[in-house]
């Protein structure tokens, strides 16, 4: 991509996302991933309605009555963005590719971040870690990250989430709020590694997926080709029998996929390249603040 293409696609993806942050999400960021962070304050006697389990039992001790910590939100969030860009993300059939979207979706993120006063850092994953960016705040820092998700160039083609988690747990020492923004096209289980990784941190998993991927058109005979192996085949998507185990075998995916997010705790949302991420988006965070 020439770099005068660059700079007008960010330009023009700030102009949009920076308005949703601002006119959309104003305050429902901060209510929706608020009180992940909490630092102690200062302890004071115990009053009735307390939590029993904020009690400090070494001053209690001392003073012979019953006193409390105080904790106070800490309002600045590392935020981290954890970007898939293996080669399943280059596909759409409808408005746009799943790349473009996840694109849109995390600029928007990013917005809201600062507006926050939050950090905000990103990793670039495919089956390794293509591309860490340690949280930084301000406007020219998401500019340079809009810039690097449009014109990034994976060296590897398939997709390991478990990996990408791994590592968010590895380089992170203090507690944050990660989206994971992939189509989820994966062949390793990464229950485990997602389950550790929400213990310590605050992770919600973003999906963007094509309709196509989940109804096979009956167009007959179609070659599909899987972008992350390059295996190629020809199917006869007019049979109603193939299509029809197609769909099954999509929902079994999709299933399985709830299944290890609600396991590990974490929240999600899914959105399709032709629907309207901003109402997923404001689903999301209604469903945390």
């Amino acid at each position: 991509m020439e770099t005068s293409e660059i700079i007008k696609k960010v330009r023009k993806i700030e102009i949009k996302t920076r308005g949703l942050s601002s006119n959309i999400f104003a305050g429902q960021y901060h209510s929706a991933f608020r009180g992940r962070g909490m630092a102690f304050s200062e302890v004071r006697e115990y009053q009735y309605g307390d939590d029993v389990r904020d009690i400090d039992w070494n001053v209690t001790a001392r003073f012979n009555k019953p006193y409390v910590k105080v904790f106070e939100e800490e309002r600045e969030l590392t935020v981290m963005l954890l970007v898939d860009v293996s080669a399943s993300l280059d596909f759409g059939t409808q408005k746009q590719m799943k790349r473009d979207m996840v694109v849109e979706i995390a600029a928007t993120l990013a917005f809201s971040a600062i507006q926050n006063n939050d950090k905000i850092g990103v990793i670039f994953f495919s089956d390794k870690i293509e591309k860490y960016i340690p949280p930084k705040k301000g406007r020219k820092h998401i500019l340079y990250i809009i810039r690097e998700m449009l014109d990034f160039h994976a060296e590897s083609k398939q997709t390991d989430v478990a990996q990408a988690i791994e590592f968010l747990t590895g380089i992170s020492k203090r507690r944050c709020t990660a989206f994971v923004l992939s189509d989820f096209y994966v062949r390793q289980n990464f229950l485990q590694q997602l389950t550790i990784a929400n213990r310590k941190h605050d992770i919600v998993a973003i999906q963007v997926y094509d309709k196509r991927t989940a109804d096979l058109p009956d167009v007959g005979l179609m070659k599909v080709v899987d972008a992350e192996t390059g295996f190629e085949q020809y199917i006869d998507t007019g049979s109603r029998k193939l299509r029809e185990s197609y769909r099954r075998y999509w929902m079994k995916r999709q299933a399985d996929l709830k299944e290890t997010f609600a396991k590990s705790n974490v929240d999600s949302m899914s959105v399709a390249t032709d629907e309207d991420y901003v109402k997923a988006l404001m689903g999301l965070f209604k469903k945390r603040g």
